[in-house]
């Protein structure tokens, strides 16, 4: 598959609200189901998050007709944050979507869950993360790295303080791997070393920035491989 990218500038916000705090990191859960014991529908372990002021990011990974919105128990509006990228090499089968929510509930036991409306029991990774004391998306770039063993996300330009999300989503057939970030990012979920059933890789990290400027993230992976790569800047 050629390599796409594309930049989104102010991509979903909600009116700005005094507060003393930056955005930051908050709560995160990564699920990853096996081939052929996949539950439906799958759901991320419960996790607290803040009640209001929160922006909210979830992915999709595994088969192309899994085609459901996430839902989650606090009866929050999910939206696709963009079109999603279909993995090269599995012929259309597979594809990961993320989706975002701005201005949603949340609280304790907060979960995700997708409906899986095509594989039932297929291979499927879910990646549900809060940046709190934020209010929009400031910034999306999406692209498709070639096998290699480091690959980079496009770049990405904020106008001041944010907190940025990276997203790795391996398309390699090896159960096992190693995938660092690298510019100072930090990996806060993982899911590398896959079942015996096979599963959908997928590495999330984060960065906190406090001035304007153009970033990136590269990702260093063994065995090499390719990768659709997301970076989100939100604040």
């Amino acid at each position: 598959m050629r390599p796409m990218s594309f930049l989104l500038l102010g991509l979903l916000s909600l009116p700005v609200q005094a507060t003393d705090a930056p955005s930051s990191l908050g709560a995160h859960v990564f699920v990853g189901q096996p081939e052929g014991l996949g539950a439906n529908p799958a759901t991320t372990p419960a996790v607290a998050t803040q009640g209001a002021g929160s922006v909210f990011i979830a992915f999709n990974a595994g088969y192309a007709d899994n085609t459901a919105t996430p839902t989650d128990n606090y009866r929050n509006r999910w939206k696709p944050l963009d079109g999603g990228q279909t993995y090269a090499g599995y012929g259309g089968a597979f594809m990961v979507r993320p989706y975002v929510l701005v201005g949603g509930q949340g609280g304790p036991a907060h979960s995700v869950s997708i409906a899986k409306d095509g594989h039932p029991s297929g291979e499927l990774s879910l990646s549900f993360v809060e940046v709190i004391h934020a209010n929009r998306v400031v910034a999306v770039a999406r692209n498709y790295a070639s096998a290699a063993d480091t690959v980079s996300s496009d770049t990405i330009d904020v106008d001041g303080p944010a907190t940025l999300l990276a997203f790795w989503w391996g398309d390699g057939g090896v159960k096992r791997m190693d995938v660092a970030p690298d510019d100072g990012f930090q990996v806060i979920d993982t899911f590398t070393r896959l079942p015996d059933e096979s599963g959908v890789q997928g590495v999330v990290a984060w960065k906190q920035v406090e001035h304007a400027g153009r970033y990136r993230v590269r990702w260093h992976v063994t065995p090499e491989q390719g990768a659709a790569l997301w970076l989100i800047a939100i604040r």
